[in-house]
């Protein structure tokens, strides 16, 4: 009778042992589907989307509905799904003229053409070139407006002239003590800073402004800076205001809806456009002529790679390109992953290399200087400095510049 009750007593202890295991497993498997869950949750929130200010009307047309409005835009110029001229003009604010940059207002003329000045066909609103000879408005040019609206898409890199537009305007306007209003848009090269500071004996066009290559700015905080350092004539300030973009930080990397230029039609020349850009003071081609400029680099000697293409007039694009008719031998960058792109030197200083001597690579050393912000840069490639030294160089004088910038930044940064 002892040994049944003993094996009784032993089958129901190991019942009970098993089903507390079992529910100590079920509460476990309980517990994991519950984090899965949650981390699934976290993993699929979509980031909110970004609104640039010109698609913000709710902030800046009581700010134009009783004044007389001039405009500084060109083709990127989008709100409401049309060009911001026609959706102003609806909402029956009075745009008296517009003033076009560099490639015109509707964005399509070569670099460097000088253009006339017109009347826009659809609204009959007169246009008036910002470029050549008239870079910078004239006090009659500005008589009876109240205000200024910038909106164009620039790329965040120094010798990108539409900042330069900006600044003489902003300098005119504060001359004639009138407004003026920017409609920010996110930089695409917004997410890191690099390159030389502009010196001062360097100043031009193409290099406005003592900040470096890539100055990880919009064009509202960069205009907050211009107004902030006093770099207009005679320390004079503008009556600034910026509408800033909604749900955007330094950290994203932006696609552009609309090229903003003839020559970057995407976002892999975007972003290796500083990095290029030094070549257009070179005998070599960064593809001016092709349908891929800024993607493809090349020299008419097959020593120089096994990629080849023939630059060409392409209307609308580019006229007269160096080495036209010619097959050039080089690089293909087409491929490339634009998030994965950031200035670097590489590339000058490989084509440097290739030649008989390094200093046979540039044609125009005064060119080449003034879109590198000194003559230092140009020595050094020369001279066969490493691209690790020749950013030691600069490290110091960036620093300083990092943080100057934060004083002026509507977003969160990326560090």
């Amino acid at each position: 009778m002892s040994k049944y009750l003993a094996f009784f007593c032993c089958i129901l202890s190991l019942s009970f042992s098993c089903q507390s295991g079992s529910s100590k497993a079920k509460n476990q498997t309980a517990k994991i589907k519950t984090v899965a869950k949650v981390t699934t949750l976290k993993d699929t929130t979509t980031p909110k989307k970004i609104i640039c200010a010109a698609n913000r009307p709710d902030k800046y047309l009581h700010l134009l509905s009783t004044k007389k409005v001039a405009l500084l835009v060109n083709h990127s110029a989008q709100a409401g799904g049309k060009h911001l001229l026609d959706f102003l003009l609806e909402n029956n604010i009075e745009v008296v003229k517009v003033f076009a940059p560099e490639h015109g207002f509707r964005g399509n003329q070569d670099r460097g053409k000088h253009f006339a000045s017109n009347i826009d066909k659809k609204t009959g609103t007169p246009i008036i070139a910002m470029y050549g000879k008239n870079r910078k408005p004239k006090q009659e040019q500005l008589k009876g407006i109240d205000v200024v609206v910038f909106d164009i898409q620039d790329v965040g890199v120094r010798f990108f002239t539409y900042i330069s537009s900006m600044h003489y305007m902003m300098e005119a306007c504060a001359e004639a003590q009138k407004e003026f209003l920017v409609l920010d848009r996110p930089n695409p090269l917004g997410d890191y800073i690099d390159g030389a500071i502009r010196e001062e004996k360097y100043k031009s066009f193409v290099g406005m402004h003592p900040i470096p290559i890539v100055h990880g700015l919009t064009v509202g905080e960069l205009a907050r800076m211009i107004n902030g350092e006093n770099w207009l004539k005679a320390n004079k300030k503008c009556l600034l205001t910026v509408i800033p973009v909604k749900n955007y930080t330094h950290s994203m990397h932006y696609n552009l809806p609309v090229k903003p230029s003839p020559n970057l039609p995407n976002m892999v020349a975007i972003r290796l456009y500083p990095s290029l850009c030094f070549f257009e003071a070179t005998k070599v081609s960064i593809g001016r002529g092709t349908l891929s400029p800024f993607q493809v680099v090349g020299y008419p000697d097959k020593n120089f790679g096994d990629f080849s293409f023939v630059p060409k007039d392409i209307k609308g694009m580019q006229t007269n390109p160096i080495q036209e008719g010619k097959r050039c031998y080089g690089i293909d960058l087409q491929n490339s992953n634009p998030d994965s792109i950031k200035f670097t030197l590489k590339y000058i200083i490989d084509f440097a290399s290739k030649f008989p001597q390094k200093k046979d690579l540039i044609s125009n050393a005064s060119w080449f200087n003034a879109l590198a912000g000194n003559s230092e840069l140009q020595a050094q490639i020369i001279s066969g400095t490493s691209e690790s030294e020749i950013k030691a160089s600069w490290a110091k004088p960036l620093s300083a510049y990092k943080k100057m910038r934060k004083s002026y930044l509507l977003y969160p940064d990326f560090e």
